[in-house]
């Protein structure tokens, strides 16, 4: 018998919460196979059998356990199971196509049923016929489960209301916060009660991005296998920001200033159990596809919870765009122990005045939120007034300045 104990998931972490049984108590499992996922503060993990055996779990989905302890054992000296044999009608001989051929000359008579699985009145299942409607969304009312002629008209009169919800009801549900959620909350708390922080704000013409996107995005995607998107040109533009003013990708340690001449980006994203935050390391070294596949590669990861602990530690500053959920203006909380955050909008055609012109751009809204213990105001305008410039002239990207001035060292 072998014991399931919680491993040691990362530095300082001392206790995890049971997400899911992948398999099932009494199940038959094999070696390496996995049998559990796990959540801690900061990301989800997999426990995988030492051996095949039978499983006998100890512990419950959404239980919270420390490091360390039993949730189940695998009793190895169990015989493995005999395979199934196969279906009966997989191993019919194919030479009997009678009863198909009788299927197939029978007449459909219930024509107006919705589905074969579906229980219905003659009634009820014209009208569901008739009307095309979906089965669905009918909440059935008539002894076991049948859909009565009440439940079809309730349901004609009531598009768009779910199943079994009433009208201006009060329910209520309670659900536990997961360890992910939870430690989100102490972050963004501690973020607001230990820093000195201030948002400023600018705004930036998107037209030549948008238009070089237009104009190369498919020839991009053909060489380099990835889309074009607007991160690539945000994350380039903040790697050079950073390096003009070093304070912004700096923190405080204690009473000391740490310094960094590489920029690790931090990329907020929305995953299905909360906001995590991977890292893209030395963004300023990669190329602009080399950025795209990066982010691709982190949500991707996000989306299925199988980012690891490195792949989220150790940022220097950090972008979140708020204007994939349609936000126009945002003040974004810092990213701890960062000193900034650099938050995107939603792109919206605006009028603004042009050479004494009234014409209409596609803008965004862009929102620096800074820690001003170690950032002065100086500091980070001029920091968000650069990367303005570098977005509004992304040719200024190869350099990090015009390619005239570069030439003639201005």
């Amino acid at each position: 018998m072998i014991e399931i104990k919680i491993p040691t998931v990362g530095e300082s972490i001392n206790e995890v919460t049971l997400v899911k049984w992948v398999k099932k108590d009494g199940e038959w499992v094999e070696r390496d196979e996995v049998i559990a996922e796990l959540e801690s503060e900061k990301a989800t993990f997999e426990i995988n059998a030492e051996k095949s055996g039978l499983l006998k779990t100890a512990a419950t989905e959404g239980d919270t356990l420390k490091i360390g302890d039993v949730v189940g054992q695998i009793d190895d000296s169990a015989a493995a199971p005999a395979q199934k044999p196969a279906d009966a009608a997989a191993a019919a001989p194919a030479s009997t196509p009678a009863p198909v051929a009788a299927t197939a000359e029978k007449p459909a008579v219930k024509e107006a049923a919705p589905a074969a699985d579906v229980k219905a009145t003659p009634v009820a299942a014209a009208i569901l016929a008739d009307k095309k409607v979906d089965v669905k969304t009918i909440t059935p009312s008539g002894t076991g489960g049948r859909i009565l002629k009440n439940d079809v008209l309730e349901a004609l009169s009531s598009p768009g209301r779910k199943p079994g919800v009433e009208a201006f009801s009060r329910n209520e549900k309670k659900e536990k916060m997961s360890n992910l959620r939870r430690t989100v909350s102490r972050r963004l708390v501690e973020a607001k009660n230990s820093t000195a922080m201030l948002t400023t704000f600018n705004e930036v013409d998107m037209s030549r991005i948008m238009e070089l996107r237009t104009k190369h995005k498919d020839k991009f995607k053909e060489i380099h296998g990835v889309g074009l998107g607007f991160m690539s040109f945000f994350t380039k533009a903040c790697t050079f920001a950073l390096q003009e003013w070093p304070a912004v990708n700096a923190y405080i340690d204690g009473e000391e200033l740490i310094y960094h001449d590489y920029c690790d980006i931090s990329i907020a994203v929305s995953a299905p159990k909360g906001l995590v935050v991977p890292v893209i390391r030395n963004a300023e070294s990669l190329s602009m596809a080399e950025i795209e596949k990066k982010v691709v590669e982190l949500a991707g990861k996000a989306r299925d919870n199988k980012l690891a602990l490195e792949e989220m530690q150790g940022g220097t500053f950090t972008i979140t765009n708020g204007g994939v959920f349609g936000s126009l203006l945002s003040t974004p909380i810092i990213n701890i122990p960062q000193s900034a955050i650099l938050g995107m909008h939603k792109i919206e055609e605006r009028p603004i005045a042009l050479n004494g012109q009234v014409v209409i751009r596609p803008m965004m809204y862009l929102a620096l939120s800074y820690d001003h213990r170690i950032i002065d105001g100086r500091e980070s305008v001029g920091f968000l007034v650069r990367v303005k410039e570098l977005l509004e002239n992304p040719e200024l990207l190869l350099f990090g300045k015009d390619p005239v001035k570069a030439l003639l060292e201005l």
